[in-house]
């Protein structure tokens, strides 16, 4: 059997000084640091001792400091895959979430969602997106691992289930997985039909204080 447990990293100084994140590398604030002890302890429970697990994380810092704490927690090296990354938004990454809201262009209703311009120079289509993601899950399928934890962001989370679960690219236009920063997305397949499940989709019952 297979378990993945897809952590989108908590709080990051982008989200408390409301810029655009994407590509910029914005690190976690203390609360998120908070956070992301959580979700290591809340890891350690879930993964037994003797378990063969693996940590694999985007390269931005934000997940690569998320991934440090749940890599200290199970004694595993955090793999940084730069495929794991967020959307890139361009010219608007770093800058206020206004300047972005003016610019952007909400995708249309019918007709082609994934490569329309978003009105924002540099932007990454989310096409480009869903490939390359598509494309770091596939290698990381290629690792056998009892339990492997994939640390991303909250718009990749979509791209990461929806290749966990095989859906074609093309199917791809109105598809949303949508989940809190710090939580956790589980995903099971088992070893007789080779089914693949989305278990638990935005966990996040580990972030409430008492559980500390």
């Amino acid at each position: 059997m297979r378990t993945i447990h897809v952590v989108t990293h908590p709080e990051a100084t982008h989200h408390v000084e409301r810029v655009v994140g994407g590509w910029h590398d914005s690190r976690l604030t203390p609360e998120g640091l908070r956070a992301a002890g959580a979700i290591a302890r809340e890891l350690r429970a879930r993964i037994p001792g003797g378990a063969e697990a693996q940590v694999f994380t985007s390269d931005l810092r934000r997940t690569r400091e998320t991934a440090d704490a749940v890599g200290q927690a199970l004694g595993r090296k955090p793999v940084p895959h730069p495929g794991l990354r967020e959307k890139s938004f361009g010219e608007a990454e770093g800058r206020p979430q206004a300047w972005l809201d003016q610019r952007f262009v909400p995708p249309p209703a019918v007709g082609d969602r994934m490569t329309y311009d978003e009105g924002v120079p540099g932007a990454e289509p989310n096409a480009a997106v869903a490939r390359r993601v598509y494309a770091a899950m596939d290698e990381i399928l290629r690792h056998p691992a009892e339990h492997q934890v994939v640390v991303t962001h909250g718009f990749a989370l979509t791209f990461v289930v929806a290749s966990w679960i095989g859906m074609p690219l093309d199917a791809l236009d109105h598809v949303i997985f949508q989940a809190r920063s710090g939580s956790i997305t589980t995903l099971h397949e088992d070893d007789f039909h080779r089914s693949r499940r989305l278990t638990a989709l935005g966990d996040v019952r580990h972030l409430d204080p008492a559980a500390d």
